[in-house]
């Protein structure tokens, strides 16, 4: 299977539009064949991890076998082109995960490990228990501020379902040892990645390692990740 995230920006005055395809896009998307899972998602300020969403930009993530990778229906590709959105699509490629998203393991049955080492997308999802909202919030920015200077990052992009409640983030790395050397080797984060355990902040969540595939269009003016073939 294929999973596509794109992620789409609306001009100052069509923000709205972003919002109000939230609900008219599951439409399309719950009668199509060819799309097995599919998630609406906002994203935080400036497109970041961050508890004010960003009313101008949004993210569609779907699943689709092979055959079909890349597909969007048209009605969602017709309304991105009317409003004449910026659009960042990626392909990716689940390799490696654990863990659950609507009770489903929406990409198969994945390894937690293989031996792949190239650039790596990461999608990281939870959804937070009311009463650990404060602990995991409290911990956001730290956490984020160090990932953005980490060796090896590249990019990555805060989304979400419901907002400050079930939460995601995917960030992309030139390879999978950098992104161990920061999740692993940084001591704050490794931390608060053992403090969700131990406290018990989410519900459920899910960890998932992609291989991109094609990544091609925009994201304010640039495309913020080239595959390098």
């Amino acid at each position: 299977m294929i999973a596509t995230l794109t992620i789409v920006r609306y001009p100052v005055m069509f923000g709205w539009a972003g919002f109000l395809s939230m609900a008219i896009f599951r439409l399309p998307l719950w009668f199509s064949q060819k799309i097995s899972f599919y998630k609406l998602m906002g994203c935080g300020k400036n497109g970041t991890f961050d508890k004010s969403p960003d009313w101008r930009q949004w993210a569609l993530l779907t699943i689709s076998k092979e055959d079909h990778a890349g597909f969007t229906p048209s009605f969602i590709t017709a309304w991105w082109q009317f409003f004449k959105v910026e659009q960042w699509e990626l392909q990716l490629l689940p390799i490696e995960g654990h863990g659950t998203w609507d009770g489903q393991q929406v990409f198969g049955q994945l390894p937690k490990q293989t031996d792949y080492d190239g650039p790596i997308g990461i999608l990281t999802r939870a959804t937070i228990r009311l009463s650990q909202l404060g602990r995991f919030w409290s911990h956001v920015d730290a956490i984020a501020k160090q990932m953005a200077g980490a060796e090896g990052f590249v990019t990555s992009v805060g989304i979400g379902e419901v907002p400050w409640i079930k939460q995601a983030t995917f960030s992309i790395w030139e390879s999978k040892t950098a992104m161990k050397g920061f999740a692993y080797k940084m001591k704050e984060h490794a931390e608060v990645v053992k403090k969700t355990h131990q406290e018990k902040w989410y519900s459920e969540d899910m960890f998932v390692r992609f291989i991109p595939l094609k990544s091609k269009g925009q994201l304010n003016g640039k495309l913020p990740f080239e595959i390098k073939l």
